[in-house]
């Protein structure tokens, strides 16, 4: 078997629930994993560690404080010399792909949905069709969430890399809006809204019935495009965020191909829309035309009664 690291998918300073399903990727790639975790101290890594993993590194930076992937690649350089890299496909951790392959000269492939026989399959136009590519030699594979069943944990003892120093470009900082919701990119439920909400206030009964189900909340371009008030980060398509749910409810949204293109491979599609002739309909597994105004009072109260 090859040899392959692992590059922990970091939240807030914590490796994230999504870097198990990293390891998983790696694991059916045919490969032996390391675990890298990116750190500002060896603390974070801790007890982490999953079965089929040879071993655990913490490399330790200032740089991984910060949203800086030309930092975070130059920090990981020496530590990834060996093996194909796999990283989520988050959009920080895309660009690190990207650079690492660069600086190793091998191929990338991005956005990976399925690993067999060695080959990797992929979406390509918008989702409209997948493909499957094969490489020679190592690679720097970024694993899109919720595809992979995660790695099961174990308790490793961890080596300790120290790569502080200076770096040729470092954030110093980056302020984040105060949210306590899930992000959309890792939750197993998400209900988003589009333009057709009215306004902004009205995402309130959206975060009402995701309290029930335990969702994120998302929203379209044009919802974000339109009001200040809802952030890019919960922006789901093409130019937002790709996700790959159990369950995606979309309320007000029409499906423009760059929405679809963000959230077509969910396991379970519920539209709901006024406009009967929508193209999100053409794509939902269940579909109700109705406005928001008239189907979600009635969602929540029966999710209320069914799990409240």
């Amino acid at each position: 078997m090859s040899e392959s690291i692992v590059i922990a998918e970091m939240n807030d300073g914590k490796v994230s629930a999504t870097t198990a399903e990293l390891v998983s990727a790696a694991l059916a790639y045919g490969s032996t994993p390391t675990l890298v975790i990116p750190c500002t101290t060896p603390s974070v890594a801790d007890g982490e560690g999953y079965e089929g993993v040879t071993q655990v590194i913490a490399c330790v930076a200032s740089v991984f404080s910060s949203f800086d992937a030309a930092g975070w690649a130059e920090a990981l350089d020496e530590l990834t010399s060996e093996g194909s890299i796999f990283v989520s496909a988050s959009p920080h951790s895309r660009d690190l792909a990207a650079r690492l392959a660069a600086r190793k000269g091998i191929p990338v492939v991005q956005d990976v949905i399925r690993i067999e026989n060695g080959k990797f399959t992929s979406p390509v136009y918008s989702g409209k069709a997948n493909q499957t590519v094969s490489v020679t030699g190592d690679a720097a594979i970024s694993i899109r969430s919720n595809i992979f069943q995660g790695a099961s944990p174990a308790t490793m003892t961890c080596n300790v890399v120290d790569k502080s120093g200076q770096v040729s470009v470092a954030i110093k900082e980056m302020l984040n809006r105060a949210n306590e919701r899930l992000d959309v990119s890792e939750a197993n439920i998400i209900i988003s809204g589009g333009r057709g909400m009215g306004n902004p206030s009205n995402f309130s009964h959206l975060e009402e019935i995701a309290d029930v189900l335990g969702a994120a909340v998302g929203a379209s371009r044009a919802a974000v495009d339109t009001w200040d008030e809802i952030p890019h980060s919960m922006q789901v398509g093409q130019t937002g965020k790709t996700v790959n749910p159990n369950l995606y409810i979309a309320v007000g949204i029409s499906g423009a191909i760059q929405h679809l293109a963000g959230m077509r491979s969910s396991k379970y599609i519920v539209a709901i829309n006024k406009d009967a002739e929508a193209p999100i309909f053409q794509h939902a597994d269940y579909g109700i035309v109705a406005t928001w105004e008239e189907a979600l009072p009635e969602l929540s109260t029966h999710l209320q009664a069914m799990l409240g």
